[in-house]
């Protein structure tokens, strides 16, 4: 297949979108849109988010040192639009959607009550980049909701009906897996075993 350049860009789709809550100094909650996030470290659990300096959680993440990241779904696709182009400098965003709030476990800001996972984070860096800055997040506290998690503690995230950012567009994910971790290797070990199992007893015999 022919290839078409383009100059450097970020087009690293899709990405999650998320909607990310923090509070100021005198306890006002803001809530704001999120396309550009993801993990990059597993222990400390550490997450990247580009944010623009002016943004109104901007100065409310750096005030607090903390936020929460919390996962949407395909219910929640008209306010995540929302929250990404109003802001929070001329509506009290919560107010208007009439959006419930949760307590939050390890921090002082709460997380929304119609979102299925949220994440409780503390700041931990603020790096300038160019239109964005990057902050650096450690998560302290994970909450997930009960229906999302079977009698054996598997959480499944295909129930949730989570979407992604793919330039400028949202859409679902699918829930049907395409395989797991490690699949493309698993027949040859499962046969590779079942081998070493057969030469045993043929030893044993």
């Amino acid at each position: 297949m022919n290839k078409v350049n383009f100059k450097g860009s970020v087009m690293l789709n899709p990405t999650p979108v998320v909607l990310v809550t923090s509070k100021n100094k005198e306890d006002k909650v803001n809530v704001f849109t999120v396309g550009w996030i993801s993990t990059v470290c597993t222990k400390e659990p550490i997450l990247a988010m580009g944010v623009r300096p002016e943004r109104l959680s901007y100065n409310y993440i750096k005030e607090s040192k903390e936020c929460v990241i919390n996962l949407t779904t395909k219910d929640m696709v008209k306010m995540v639009d929302y929250c990404g182009v109003v802001s929070g400098k001329k509506i009290d965003k919560i107010k208007h959607l009439g959006i419930k709030l949760n307590d939050a476990v390890k921090i002082n800001t709460p997380s929304l009550e119609e979102s299925p996972v949220a994440l409780e984070c503390k700041l931990k860096s603020i790096t300038p980049l160019g239109t964005h800055d990057l902050f650096l997040l450690e998560v302290l506290n994970v909450k997930v909701n009960e229906d999302l998690i079977d009698d054996k503690g598997k959480i499944h995230f295909e129930r949730a009906n989570l979407i992604s950012y793919c330039h400028g567009e949202y859409f679902a994910l699918n829930t049907k897996p395409l395989g797991k971790f490690g699949y493309s290797i698993m027949k040859k070990k499962t046969a590779k075993r079942k081998l070493n199992e057969k030469n045993k007893q043929k030893f044993k015999k």
